[in-house]
C-alpha cells in the first residue's frame, strides 16, 4: 500500500509571480484573479491573495527562498514586506490560452473604437466592426498587449 506524505500540500490554480533581484529569483504562489486585483487597489489583504505565505525560489518543485538570501536582496526577511514589494513589481506568469484570450479582447476593443469612428466615404455609413477586424486581419495588424 502507498500512501501520500501527510504534509505535502497540493497548489491548485496557482498563478506564479516572480522577480529576480540580484541574481536570485524569487517566486510567490497567489491565486490568479486576486493578483490583478491586488494591483488595481481592490484587494489588500495578503492571505486572500497568496496562497502560501511563503516566498519560493521555484514554485513548481517547491524550493523555499533562504532567509539570508531575502535578506541580501530585500534588506529584511519580514515576509510580508517581501510579499509586498513581488507582487507589486513582480512579473505574473501568464497561460497560453488566457494570453489569447487578452489579445482577442484587446484586439475586438481596437475594432470597435476605429469602427465607430470611420466612415465609408462612398456610402457614408459606419464600417462594420466584422469589416474592420477582416481588414486588420488582411493588413496583418498586430495589438501588443501593453
Amino acid at each position: 500500500q502507498i500512501s501520500l506524505p501527510v504534509n505535502q500540500v497540493r497548489l491548485t490554480n496557482v498563478a506564479v509571480v516572480r522577480m529576480n533581484r540580484h541574481g536570485k529569483r524569487f517566486e510567490l504562489a497567489c491565486y490568479r484573479n486576486k493578483v490583478v486585483n491586488y494591483r488595481q487597489g481592490t484587494e489588500t489583504d495578503l492571505s486572500e491573495v497568496l496562497q502560501t505565505d511563503r516566498v519560493f525560489t521555484n514554485v513548481s518543485k517547491g524550493d523555499f527562498a533562504k532567509s539570508s538570501d531575502l535578506q541580501v536582496s530585500f534588506g529584511t526577511t519580514d515576509s510580508d514586506a517581501i510579499c509586498r514589494i513581488i507582487l507589486s513589481k513582480g512579473q505574473l506568469q501568464v497561460a497560453d490560452m488566457e494570453r489569447n484570450a487578452q489579445y482577442e479582447n484587446l484586439s475586438r476593443e481596437v475594432a470597435v473604437m476605429i469602427a465607430e469612428k470611420c466612415v465609408n466615404p462612398s456610402s457614408n455609413r459606419l464600417y462594420t466592426v466584422e469589416q474592420i477586424r477582416d481588414a486588420m486581419k488582411e493588413a496583418e495588424f498586430v495589438v501588443h498587449p501593453t
